[in-house]
């Protein structure tokens, strides 16, 4: 299922073509949790690109080979790839949020004392339920335990939950985040021993 698919760490040319993905995957992906004036304040708020964790070399996306055909009629063939999914983690303190989110903590963790931040996951609806995610949360939990972190926590939507509870996190405490429109999102604090 997954030999067309690859990982890579994010680069600064690519924030045009995570922003378009991470519309796509709020809109698309997280309608039947949040309200549309919900996911309007969250993708103007918290949600979008975190150039930090590109920063870092610790947010990693998921391409998907296409194959297209060079001109109908001839053998020739061509690969192209599509971003299809992006995915992170942090060394630093803040737990959710953008380039454009107000609260940052961008203060470094303490591999020992803290937990790596599992952070800004986000899948093309095209792609969703086909084990993207589970790939990126997979790369993102080897590369922190081998920067010496021993437990992970996230602010997960309420859409992500569903996964990052399949895959062994707990449920702490839920969180509302206020956003820009005067209304609030409601994510879930959780956590993972490595």
């Amino acid at each position: 299922m997954h030999s067309n698919i690859h990982l890579r760490l994010a680069a600064p040319e690519d924030v045009p073509v995570l922003r378009d993905l991470i519309d796509a995957s709020v809109r698309g992906l997280q309608a039947k949790d949040y309200t549309p004036a919900q996911i309007e304040g969250a993708l103007k708020t918290v949600f979008g690109v975190d150039s930090q964790l590109i920063a870092d070399g610790t947010y990693i996306v998921a391409e998907a080979e296409e194959n297209t055909i060079a001109h109908a009629g001839t053998d020739n063939t061509s690969s192209r790839k599509r971003i299809i999914g992006c995915g992170g983690w942090s060394k630093r303190k803040t737990l959710y949020g953008s380039d454009h989110w107000t609260d940052r903590e961008d203060s470094l963790l303490d591999p020992l004392r803290d937990a790596a931040k599992i952070r800004a996951f986000f899948i093309h609806p095209d792609w969703a339920r086909r084990g993207v995610g589970s790939l990126i949360l997979k790369a993102c939990e080897d590369a922190a335990r081998a920067a010496g972190f021993v437990r992970y926590e996230m602010g997960a939507t309420l859409t992500g939950a569903k996964l990052f509870g399949a895959k062994g996190y707990v449920a702490v405490k839920p969180i509302s985040i206020p956003l820009i429109n005067g209304e609030s999102l409601p994510v879930i604090h959780m956590e993972k021993q490595a």
